[in-house]
């Protein structure tokens, strides 16, 4: 029943104490709350009683009674790190008991073995047990052993063994009411899963399991440990970190179990090692190793030998010691049979490389290599990596070329798989030592095509195709109409002078959980389409007047790909770490000039711009011709105003995240019928006062009411998460508004855009389509189910809202409409984003940088869903100065020119004092429309 319902057993057994049982029945007694502190509470509570059960269980005299108390004992001195007296108590009850207790035995020191990490043994002591415990029909402990057989199969990399133990496992649970044994069959599914390289339903499975626990009321630390392994999988370091120290303070309050805890710090150790943190990674794993070597877990040990070696560095060092130690740790885990022995070879190679030892570092990295041809997707990369470091030692730039795209390929499937675009982006930073790789070989032999064709293998690659559609899931549609609820609730608290209640905040985060939890469970639909990148076509669409400049970082330093006429050119610039913190400085300086009375300020900006050009552009600034400029920056430089470098004031200049993405976006059809909408959210400083001018300019009719319904589709999908806490950028297009003040009802817009009859071109509109005006959304229409119906599909959108950048979570980066914030999310759930968007709000052109190169944030969720072209904003901007341009930027769109070039028109048109020139810098044009 322990297993079953555990707090009813535990409250049972204490009942039947409490009434002066036999010495044979509180022996059953004793053992219960033994197991229940053992698994769920104090360690040294549970060896107490259950020492009390062997005694009591030999004044009954019941030999078989006293065999099943030692091998609960024993399991318990093991989980205490008293190795050496568990082994001893399994010894006696192997000699006490006979039969099927015997046979139960054998199981639990099966999984003694495994807990230390010998699994010869443990598989030699279930395979003798499952005989007998077949043949007593014992369905409980035949599926329980079935179940650790399995999990065994698992760490030796044996797949279809395990998946073949584990479905037999299932069928016996589901013929029980063992409901906690079921819940770790779950997790166990979940944790195969994983292995076999399937991390959507690993993360499925696992919150499945959470929640089956959650009911028994059971803590689930083995549970928190095999989730940060495949959160680390999926490029979430930072969360596997926290998840695991807060389990180990959790641990540490109840007194659990010591074999847990030092698991635990095993897996904080390599999350913080993958999120950077090595003087963390260093601090956990040392620990590990001591509690690891004092439990005699001789695997574990060597696995946290492994992060300790691969911590030291990271920090830095490098030294034949520790080649010497990583070369050990690879012998030791190869013998073990571990899947993570090519990653010790692999390191020993890489240290011996540093140090110019290139016999050694041979010798370690085609050992690894052998990994590249078979197993999961994570180690066959190790095998690539390996086999590149292998031809770039023998100087085959070649060699490297084909390793690294071999490697890179892999990990596209690998991405294929992955609905979720957080999670697509995140795991691209396991290619990113291949793909860096690749772009030093490429510069050394193949010039600046070749090397522009390896910026672009891994640049931007999540928006080569569309995230998965978020799936009718009514549970995941409930919890985002309660999120957004609640979001405006705390909004509304916030601006009228107060602070949200602590209870509705937290509400606010759970159901955040929730709906991330859910996207990320979204398998891959969309196969690779085998569409590579092509300079020829990329030139031959630029032609002779348009340039693209691509930014290249290679060890540091920014590389200017210069694209047009063409051919390629390749210039050097500066430093990326200096124009990081330059870009830094000219946003803080955009802030201040976003207020009147900072006119000071104006020159010391664009004395910032001119110094950013030269560590962004260098010598290639005076090679871009007088036409249209693209530009093509790295993630990291995501927030430059580009408008702002002296070269580029005067121009068209748009922005890609790549060319391809560029590419694709010059290609895109507009949608047919020219449908316009326009959108004003609440609470704007200026009223969105340039959404009723277009209104009327376009004869869109007064009052919020829309013109006649559209023919596209729509969702009613809810959604919305915004929350101003400190680390959150929150961005408003409002400065200067009073707190609490509101404008008249309403919503921000999106320009007119091109495919109506008329059009000439892609990019090009002659206004709305005859016979149809503009949606108008304002007031209660502006609310977020409406206006996901009235996007979907249109040929242009203005939408003008308060906007909210979360860094800490940047796909609930949001718009406010009325009913609440409109979240990533949300627009992901359209079949067709707009054709055109202009976000006339603060912080919309926002980024988070994660992976190897990739952004997250609004307008990068657009790009893949059919938008061609977006008009947003970096910075902080004053609202009033932003209702100038947005007017002349339409201007511009009804007399036929692309997003980018009314932009520049309407920059030129704005007065010149600093308000407005800072307003006009800090918006950016983004792909081709």
């Amino acid at each position: 029943m322990v297993f079953a319902a555990p707090n009813e057993a535990l409250a049972r057994a204490e009942e039947l104490l409490g009434a002066d049982p036999a010495p044979l029945h509180a022996s059953i007694a004793h053992q219960v709350i033994g197991i229940w502190q053992r698994d769920f509470g104090d360690t040294r509570q549970a060896l107490a009683h259950l020492r009390r059960a062997r005694d009591l269980a030999a004044r009954a005299d019941s030999a078989e009674r006293e065999a099943d108390v030692l091998a609960t004992l024993g399991v318990a001195l093991v989980h205490s790190g008293r190795t050496r007296e568990g082994l001893a108590a399994f010894e006696r009850g192997v000699a006490r008991g006979s039969g099927h207790t015997r046979a139960r035995v054998l199981y639990r020191r099966a999984y003694v073995w495994w807990v230390l990490g010998r699994h010869r043994e443990a598989l030699e002591d279930v395979r003798r047990a499952i005989p007998v415990l077949r043949q007593a029909d014992d369905v409980i402990w035949t599926a329980r052993a079935l179940t650790l057989r399995a999990t065994v199969h698992l760490a030796l990399g044996a797949v279809e063994r395990a998946d073949a133990d584990f479905t037999e496992a299932e069928a016996l649970w589901d013929t029980t009411g063992q409901e906690h044994d079921k819940a770790d069959a779950v997790e166990s599914r979940g944790l195969a899963a994983f292995r076999s390289g399937d991390v959507p339903t690993a993360l499925r499975l696992l919150d499945e399991a959470e929640e089956r626990y959650a009911k028994l009321g059971t803590p689930t630390f083995m549970l928190t440990i095999r989730r940060c392994e495949v959160l680390m999988a999926a490029g979430l370091a930072t969360e596997a970190l926290a998840e695991a120290d807060g389990a180990i303070a959790a641990l540490d309050g109840i007194g659990g179990q010591s074999t847990r805890k030092a698991e635990l710090l095993l897996v904080a150790a390599r999350a913080a090692r993958l999120a950077g943190e090595a003087q963390t990674a260093l601090a956990r794993a040392a620990v590990a190793v001591r509690l690891f070597a004092g439990q005699r877990r001789t695997w574990y040990e060597t696995h946290a030998r492994l992060v300790l070696i691969e911590a030291r560095v990271a920090t830095g060092h490098g030294s034949g010691r520790l080649v010497a130690d990583a070369a050990a740790v690879a012998e030791r885990l190869a013998a073990f049979g571990a899947p993570a022995a090519p990653e010790a070879s692999l390191l020993a190679g890489r240290i011996a490389l540093g140090l110019g030892w290139t016999a050694d570092a041979e010798r370690h990295l085609a050992v690894a290599a052998r990994s590249r041809h078979g197993g999961p997707p994570l180690a066959r990369m190790t095998g690539w990596a390996a086999q590149a470091l292998r031809a770039r030692a023998a100087g085959s730039a070649r060699g490297v070329l084909e390793a690294c795209r071999r490697g890179l390929d892999v990990l596209d499937d690998h991405l294929m798989t992955l609905g979720a675009s957080e999670l697509r982006a995140r795991a691209t930073a396991q290619g990113a030592e291949l793909a860096a790789l690749a772009q030093r070989a490429s510069l050394v032999s193949g010039g600046p095509r070749r090397l522009l064709v390896w910026s672009e293998r891994w640049r931007a690659t999540v928006l080569t195709a569309p995230p998965t559609r978020p799936p009718a899931d009514p549970v995941l549609l409930s919890a985002m109409t309660a999120f957004r609820e609640l979001a405006a609730r705390a909004d509304d608290a916030r601006t009228g002078g107060g602070r949200p209640v602590p209870a509705l905040e937290r509400e606010q985060r759970r159901l955040e959980r929730e709906i991330r939890s859910r996207t990320l469970h979204m398998r891959g639909e969309a196969p690779g389409d085998g569409d590579r990148f092509d300079v020829a076509r990329l030139l031959d669409r630029l032609g002779d007047d348009v340039r693209l400049v691509e930014l290249a970082v290679l060890d540091g330093r920014v590389h200017v790909l210069l694209c047009g006429q063409g051919r390629v050119r390749r210039f050097e610039a500066g430093l990326l770490a200096e124009a990081e913190r330059e870009a830094e400085h000219v946003q803080a300086g955009l802030r201040r000039l976003a207020h009147p009375g900072a006119e000071a300020r104006l020159p010391l900006v664009e004395a910032a711009g001119a110094r950013l050009q030269e560590l962004l552009l260098g010598p290639a600034a005076a090679h871009l011709g007088t036409g249209p400029v693209v530009v093509v920056p790295p993630g990291r430089l995501h927030r430059v105003p580009w408008a702002l470098l002296p070269a580029l004031r005067e121009r068209v200049l748009s922005v890609s995240p790549s060319a391809s993405s560029w590419l694709r976006a010059k290609e895109t059809a507009p949608p047919p019928g020219g449908r316009q909408v326009l959108v004003r959210g609440p609470g704007l400083a200026s009223g969105g006062a340039e959404v009723p001018e277009l209104a009327g300019r376009y004869g869109a009719p007064e009052g919020g009411r829309a013109c006649p319904p559209s023919a596209a589709g729509g969702y009613g999908a809810p959604g919305g998460a915004e929350e101003a806490d400190a680390g959150r950028a929150r961005g408003s297009r409002r400065t200067g508004a009073r707190p609490g003040a509101t404008a008249p009802d309403g919503g921000r817009t999106r320009g007119p855009q091109a495919g109506g009859p008329g059009d000439t071109a892609v990019g090009r509109s002659d206004g709305p389509a005859p016979g149809r005006r503009p949606t108008l959304l304002e007031a209660d229409d502006a609310r977020v189910p409406r206006v996901l119906r009235e996007l979907d599909g249109a040929a242009l959108a203005h939408i003008a809202a308060h906007g909210t950048f979360r860094a800490d979570s940047p796909l609930f980066s949001s718009l406010r409409m009325a009913d609440g914030p409109l979240i990533v999310h949300d627009f992901e759930r359209l079949d067709r984003s707009p054709y055109r968007i202009i976000l006339s709000c603060c912080d919309t052109a926002r980024f988070a940088s994660v992976g190897a190169d990739e952004l997250l944030g609004l307008v990068t969720a657009l790009l893949p869903l059919g938008t061609a072209g977006v008009v947003a904003c970096s910075a902080p901007v004053n609202d009033a100065a932003v209702v100038p341009l947005m007017l002349a930027l339409h201007k511009g769109l009804d007399a036929g020119l692309s997003l980018a070039e009314a932009l520049r028109d309407a920059r030129a048109a704005l007065p010149g004092d600093a308000v407005h020139q800072a307003t006009g810098w800090a918006f950016s044009a983004f792909g081709a429309a």
